[in-house]
């Protein structure tokens, strides 16, 4: 890591220590929004949620390298709240696509705390494809009407605008006729239903009945962007799940050596410390596979070798968290699961990271189909 990355893993890990121990983020899950406003602001002044975007755009202009930092950081303090929703993906699209005028508007608040964002764009029949979208628009005067549903919508109940994708032209799953619209929260015909994931995330299934949006960027041609910034967004999820491993990994070889069985500490028996050699041997190679694809991505500029290697990454990333996060568990016994015990969460998060974007299954078959 370079000097300045190294002050900010440092931060990231004095606000968790300091204001966001387990006992603390369980108060604060349990209550609406589900995250906690304060932090949010103090994100802000700490350059975290300007770190992803360009100088010209009003943020710190840091490289991807850099935003791994910060999401493995938030991993170790298992943090709860839209930064991968909000800045990443939202964010990183009206970055990539909208106007002079719609970043001004739109990312002055982001960079600045005082509001998040939600991209909806996974619908009931798509599972993991991009493209599969039903979600219609229609073109009305200078702005669009859209109908449709969109699921899973990452702390969609608390965003002040959502990015939604929607279907301008060709057939259900084309990749062409792909376009994306800004959609104010509170506008007349959305329906949301919202829920808290498994993980303690918040999420919502939203139907949209002749919704007016806002167009950002181009009609129909909207989704090469939307798989570059989701394997960005794949890529930052895979560090934060690397920073749970790496907690899961310290928390329980502090537990083998304290828990006693037959007079003995648990972590004096060969064949527990095999077992804790090859965690640690898995989340070694997890971290390191992690920044090495984050320094690749931030040099290279081939769409499908970047998605290439967000597919390769997740999927030994999600292969690493099974094997990690269920060691910790057992080795912890039946208390492992427990809710007052912080392992079962991390594991359940790992969890939940696996089925984001793309689960290990999805991600080995994409990297197959383009390393064809």
């Amino acid at each position: 890591m370079t000097d300045e990355q190294r002050l900010m893993a440092t931060s990231v890990e004095r606000f968790v220590a300091e204001q966001y121990e387990f006992s603390t983020r369980r108060k604060i899950i349990a209550t609406e929004p589900g995250f906690s406003p304060q932090h949010w602001r103090q994100f802000a002044e700490l350059g975290w949620l300007a770190l992803p975007f360009s100088e010209p755009d009003g943020g710190l202009g840091g490289s991807i390298r850099d935003v791994t930092v910060i999401a493995e950081g938030l991993g170790r303090g298992l943090f709860a709240g839209p930064y991968v929703s909000s800045i990443i993906l939202a964010g990183g699209l009206i970055s990539a696509l909208g106007t002079d005028t719609q970043k001004q508007r739109l990312l002055g608040p982001l960079i600045g705390g005082e509001k998040h964002m939600a991209f909806a764009y996974a619908e009931p029949q798509g599972r993991y494809n991009l493209s599969d979208i039903a979600t219609t628009a229609t073109a009305n005067g200078d702005s669009y009407l859209l109908n449709g549903k969109k699921s899973v919508v990452l702390y969609a109940s608390s965003a002040d605008q959502f990015v939604v994708s929607g279907r301008t032209d060709g057939e259900q799953r084309d990749a062409d006729g792909v376009s994306l619209f800004i959609v104010d929260s509170n506008a007349e015909g959305i329906e949301l239903k919202a829920y808290p994931t498994v993980d303690g995330q918040r999420a919502a299934e939203i139907t949209f009945n002749n919704v007016g949006a806002e167009l950002l960027g181009p009609t129909g041609g909207a989704y090469s962007t939307i798989e570059s910034v989701c394997d960005t967004a794949t890529l930052v999820l895979c560090a934060e799940a690397v920073g749970c491993m790496g907690h899961l990994y310290e928390n329980t070889l502090d537990y083998i050596k304290q828990r006693e069985q037959f007079g003995a500490a648990i972590g004096s028996f060969q064949a527990v410390q095999h077992r804790m050699v090859d965690v640690f041997m898995s989340y070694e190679l997890a971290r390191s596979l992690t920044y090495a694809t984050a320094s690749r991505f931030d040099t290279q500029p081939n769409p499908t070798e970047r998605a290439r290697l967000a597919s390769a990454t997740k999927f030994e990333i999600t292969k690493a968290g099974r094997h990690i996060g269920q060691e910790a568990v057992q080795l912890h016994g039946g208390m492992g699961m427990t809710d007052e015990l912080g392992i079962g969460h991390y594991f359940k998060r790992l969890t939940a990271i696996n089925s984001t974007l793309g689960d290990r299954h999805f991600h080995l078959e994409r990297f197959k189909r383009l390393d064809a």
